[in-house]
């Protein structure tokens, strides 16, 4: 294609006064199309404004009712749920240190002195954070009383997000199952819970209890890889000592 030597100069051979105007008529070309374009979305916007402001509408009437909602109805749920928890997480905390406690997880589970239980947070207030954090402390409450699988059926169904209440949660399911004699189930969720957040606390803690599963279900070669790890990885547990015996057991019956 012939060039110009000074841009925006005048084309002086037919072959540049040729190149000029073909230029100029793609250019006319892209203008035209553009042109048609914005004449058939001009159009189409004016055929469909009535469906196009409807649809705005109910988006607009969306946002607003979630906004009332979580303000109005969700919010103040959230306030009165933890206010009527207060006397039954009260009793949970005090059984957590008590010798003799099987009343007071009971009066945390069932209520007492006109307040709700944890069952009945969990009932009416299923959807808040209250009634979410209800279903841990009752599945804890139900795991120590030897309500076991309501203990599997509520740590289960909680939403855990807490680093340290997470694993725990799963490894509650773990002690469940194990005290109902089932260790494959056992092992699988001792083993999930030592996995869920690494730490020096409760992985060792759960590397330990699947590891001791693996032994009841005559897997002995996991339980020796499951109990090295605490040997290699967490040598200043507390749970090391112990794992060391079960390693010793588990090698011995390879």
């Amino acid at each position: 294609m012939a060039t110009y030597k000074k841009r925006g100069g005048r084309p002086k051979t037919k072959v540049e006064q040729q190149t000029k105007i073909e230029e100029d008529s793609a250019t006319a070309e892209v203008f035209n199309t553009l042109d048609e374009g914005a004449n058939k979305a001009e159009k189409w916007v004016a055929e469909n404004q009535k469906y196009i402001f409807g649809v705005i509408g109910l988006i607009a009437l969306g946002i607003l009712g979630y906004l009332a909602y979580q303000t109005y109805v969700q919010e103040p749920k959230e306030a009165k749920a933890m206010n009527e928890m207060f006397q039954a997480q009260n009793y949970w905390e005090q059984a957590m240190t008590a010798t003799e406690n099987d009343s007071l997880f009971n009066l945390a589970l069932k209520g007492g002195n006109g307040q709700y239980g944890l069952e009945e947070i969990i009932s009416k207030y299923g959807g808040t954070d209250a009634g979410n954090i209800a279903r841990y402390y009752a599945g804890v409450a139900y795991l120590q009383t030897g309500e076991y699988k309501k203990a599997i059926e509520s740590l289960d169904a909680f939403n855990a997000t807490d680093e340290i209440l997470a694993p725990q949660a799963k490894g509650g399911i773990g002690d469940a199952f194990a005290a109902l004699g089932e260790f494959g189930d056992a092992l699988n969720y001792y083993k999930q819970a030592a996995n869920l957040n690494t730490n020096d606390y409760t992985t060792p803690k759960y590397l330990l209890k699947a590891g001791k599963s693996a032994i009841e279900t005559g897997n002995y070669s996991e339980a020796v890889q499951l109990l090295a790890q605490i040997k290699e990885n967490y040598p200043d547990s507390p749970f090391v000592q112990e794992a060391q015996i079960f390693l010793g057991q588990a090698e011995a019956m390879q």
